[in-house]
């Protein structure tokens, strides 16, 4: 029975590791990420609450129509020569029709409505450049962390082969229990890694599933290619394409015409009101239909400089957001010259990375047959398995590097999404 339970134990998991995970490409996660991460949909409500905006803006300019009915019962009933002055119950309806005539305020206001429609729809541009940014930095993470896990199982099994080896010698009496122990703790310490990286690559696809709004962890299906910017295209001509900055330009467009149109403050309002009304039944000194037509003029004269305060304050956030653009594109500008030279590092160096895992695999093989014709000790076989498996783990690192540089310069670029 003890020996089930210790199989089962050991199955279970086991059976969990081995469970399918769903296997996405590059793209299809960017595309998964970008429709339905929450922070998308938060920013295309956003768009939605900027077109009920502006229609309720628009709608202050436009003619508007109302009716009140009214039911007056009294008591008592006062006549006159046997006719009542006012029935006892009567009933009023009145109707209004106002049109702005002149409401130069009113129709400024629309147009900035519609600029922060325009700023609401960068807005959701930029975070669809986040989310995409972040699912494929973790589409990245997903492909490192198994290239690591394979490398650690790789070391992990030539470690045991040696300890397999050493062993058996020390079992036939060639060898010595000290070799044996020596291998035996390379391949403890190699299993430790395994764990680790197993669960490392296990935390990236867990990662990956919540940006790509998944209710399981998700698995990278193969290596992206990134079609890179060519570099005949000047730095100032990607910047126009990122979505940050064109966020940017709108907000700085959008303060600009508040502040052009701060003049409109000082003109005069006007409007007209026609306002007929039915009683029923009529009483005896008011006529059963009447109507009025109003016109409203409204000039503002004095207001202890509130109007000017307020032109100033919105001077002062065109220059805020002005700066701020300023910054981000000498910022992004730097971004793409930085990226360009990571790539070209990265690829210098995943280069010398690759060589020195073959040359470090051949050393390990080398003193591997040496230690089996009794040339040397297992000292130097251990001491070279540990170099093979660092140096390939430091060029998988590098592979990786390569793969952020590259999408990092996309990016910079303004061409990724």
């Amino acid at each position: 029975m003890r020996r089930l339970l210790v199989s089962l134990m050991i199955a279970v998991p086991a059976l969990a590791l081995a469970q399918e995970l769903e296997r996405v490409t590059f793209d299809d996660a960017i595309r998964r990420a970008v429709a339905m991460h929450p922070t998308v949909q938060q920013a295309a409500a956003g768009v939605l609450r900027a077109n009920a905006i502006l229609q309720q803006v628009r709608a202050r300019s436009l003619p508007t129509v109302d009716a009140t009915f009214t039911t007056n019962v009294i008591h008592p009933v006062t006549s006159f020569e046997g006719t009542s002055i006012v029935p006892r119950t009567q009933t009023i309806t009145a109707g209004g029709l106002t049109v702005p005539l002149f409401a130069p305020v009113r129709w400024a206001e629309r147009a900035q409505a519609a600029d922060q429609v325009n700023v609401s729809q960068r807005a959701q541009d930029d975070a669809r450049r986040a989310v995409a940014l972040a699912a494929g930095q973790a589409y990245l993470t997903v492909i490192a962390q198994r290239r690591v896990l394979e490398l650690n199982e790789r070391a992990r099994d030539t470690a045991r082969a040696h300890y397999d080896y050493a062993n058996q010698r020390f079992q036939g009496g060639l060898g010595s229990r000290l070799n044996a122990l020596r291998a035996q703790q390379e391949v403890s310490a190699d299993e430790a890694r395994v764990e680790a990286a197993r669960f490392a690559l296990r935390r990236a696809q867990e990662a990956l599933g919540v940006l790509i709004a998944s209710d399981l962890a998700v698995d990278a299906a193969a290596d992206p290619v990134f079609d890179l910017p060519p570099a005949s295209i000047s730095d100032a001509e990607l910047v126009g394409g990122r979505a940050d900055l064109q966020l940017i330009a709108a907000r700085q467009s959008a303060a600009e015409r508040v502040v052009a149109d701060s003049w409109r403050d000082y003109l005069p309002v006007a409007a007209a009101q026609v306002a007929p009304q039915f009683t029923a039944p009529a009483g005896l000194f008011a006529d059963s239909h009447s109507w009025r037509t109003s016109f409203l003029f409204s000039v503002p004269i004095f207001d202890g400089g509130q109007r000017r305060g307020v032109a100033r304050e919105r001077q002062t956030f065109v220059d805020v957001v002005r700066a701020e653009r300023e910054n981000a594109e000498r910022q992004a500008v730097s971004e793409i010259r930085t990226a360009r030279e990571g790539v070209a590092a990265t690829e210098r160096a995943v280069v010398f990375a690759r060589q020195s895992a073959e040359q470090a695999n051949e050393v390990l093989r080398i003193t591997d047959i040496a230690f089996r014709e009794g040339l040397t000790t297992n000292i130097e076989v251990i001491d070279a398995q540990r170099r093979a498996r660092d140096a390939e783990t430091t060029a998988a690192i590098a592979d990786d590097a390569i793969r952020q540089a590259r999408l990092e310069l996309l990016v910079s670029a303004g061409r990724f999404p």
